[in-house]
């Protein structure tokens, strides 16, 4: 019998190289076929950034009439396990088994919270829609559930994704690195895109049972998706497994230390948390905007999520293309922000008679401008760091970048809500929003700004290195 799951790897893989970005890292040793497997995990993550950050904050606010404050704080809880992501990157790269497996066992902890939070979801969502025999639960009991399951997502996510990323560059040559996290990040959007487009048909006719099922869904696919990943990718080697065990241990604050002292590194992280914030504020309201203000259905904002993916895919394939040819990370971070600044004018114009196209002009500039930013300081991140500490290094980048995200999604719901307390805004619901959004902008600029001293060292030492290579041809 045909085996069609076979069959649909290797036409996959056959094509990958010929239109998927970064294809070309694979190799004989480490073929397309398992990068593209490995890389579920990041669909697992990107079901569930659509699904909590792009549909359940909408229903919460709009249909459930949760303080938009309140689901702003639920969506940042995760940002307790942001900073984290650090050291749980430094821990994959030092932890000691007997089996001498290192990423294994964080990647399959994340998957059991990541599982876990999916399964409290639906039933907090039943006491905050009153649905069925939850009409008579107190108020509070939907509250602290719905905040435990996003904080166990989060910490799930967070986690899957962290030791999931460094796994993928144990498998390629150092070299290499940079382009197998783009491939990545390529599949992350991928699986944002079709999630995004699957739950918004799935929810085309809304009710809260329906939106159950689908949750619930996601937690059976998360776990069946991280485990097909997970499976035979990290070698057992008790050999490595002794050596590790017999090395000195390294301490975290050392580590640090290190990773901190490389040229540019505290700059670096600077520019990641300004421009994620920057970027990361309209998270939270852009489908409640499209709802409040253009009139959008729960399915049409739901979908939005994927035209965002779209746009930030196609950032990290003009970054990919531009950085493999020698250019400067930091030229297309800058770049990147440059474009979020007419994007998000785009937006606010779309309330004032530009109307629903130039929000989904908006909304695709600012993905663009958001992938072109993200890949270029994720490669600039990995470059800096020590060859044996490339977990720690993704850990900062992402520790950054996802405290940067929790902060601006916090503010946004709490700058929202108090425009709306203290402005009387009457007929002109998109006020609220329109001051986040150009808040925004500010922190794009200020990104431009810290990220300029960067490219300019880039481009001093780089005339510097063409000047020594002339003096030696002469």
């Amino acid at each position: 019998m045909l085996d069609y799951r076979a069959f649909a790897m290797r036409r996959l893989a056959a094509l990958g190289p010929r239109y998927l970005p970064f294809a070309d890292v694979a190799t004989e040793e480490v073929p397309l076929r398992r990068l593209l497997r490995l890389s579920l995990f990041q669909v697992t993550v990107g079901m569930a950034l659509v699904l909590i950050v792009g549909t359940l904050n909408r229903v919460m606010i709009v249909e459930l009439a949760v303080p938009a404050t309140l689901v702003a704080v639920m969506l940042a809880l995760p940002l307790m396990f942001a900073p984290l992501r650090t050291l749980i990157g430094f821990k994959s790269d030092v932890h000691v088994s007997a089996l001498g497996l290192r990423r294994a066992p964080y990647i399959w902890k994340g998957t059991l919270y990541q599982f876990g939070g999916f399964a409290i979801m639906p039933f907090a969502l039943l006491v905050l829609s009153g649905y069925g025999e939850a009409v008579d639960a107190p108020r509070w009991v939907g509250y602290s559930s719905a905040a435990l399951s996003f904080l166990l997502v989060g910490a799930g996510v967070h986690m899957v994704q962290t030791v999931g990323l460094a796994l993928a560059t144990d498998l390629v040559a150092e070299e290499d690195q940079p382009k197998v996290v783009g491939l990545m990040y390529v599949m992350l959007l991928l699986g944002m895109v079709v999630s995004a487009l699957v739950f918004g048909a799935l929810l085309e006719d809304y009710t809260p049972g329906r939106l159950i099922q689908v949750i619930q869904g996601a937690a059976v696919v998360t776990v069946a998706l991280n485990l097909a990943a997970l499976w035979q990718q990290e070698a057992r080697n008790r050999t490595r497994a002794q050596a590790m065990k017999a090395a000195p241990r390294v301490r975290f604050a050392d580590a640090w230390t290190k990773l901190m002292a490389q040229d540019g590194m505290l700059r670096l992280l600077v520019v990641i948390g300004l421009g994620t914030f920057g970027f990361g504020m309209a998270d939270v309201l852009m489908e409640p905007y499209g709802g409040q203000v253009l009139g959008l259905s729960v399915a049409s904002t739901t979908k939005l999520t994927a035209l965002l993916a779209a746009g930030t895919l196609g950032g990290f394939v003009v970054a990919a293309c531009g950085l493999g040819r020698g250019g400067a990370p930091a030229r297309y971070a800058i770049i990147g922000a440059a474009i979020g600044l007419p994007g998000f004018a785009a937006i606010i114009l779309s309330s004032f008679g530009a109307g629903v196209p130039a929000f989904l002009a908006g909304v695709f500039a600012t993905g663009l401008g958001a992938g072109l930013f993200g890949h270029a300081t994720l490669t600039a991140a990995i470059r800096a760091a020590p060859a044996e500490r490339i977990g720690l290094s993704l850990g900062a980048w992402g520790a950054v970048q996802a405290t940067a995200a929790g902060l601006g999604i916090a503010t946004a719901g709490i700058v929202r809500d108090l425009v709306v307390g203290l402005t009387p805004v009457g007929d002109a619901p998109q006020v609220p929003y329109n001051t986040v959004f150009l808040i925004e902008t500010l922190f794009l600029v200020l990104a431009i700004v810290v990220a300029w001293p960067i490219l300019r060292d880039s481009a001093r030492a780089r005339r510097s290195g063409a000047d020594g290579r002339a003096v030696e041809a002469s």
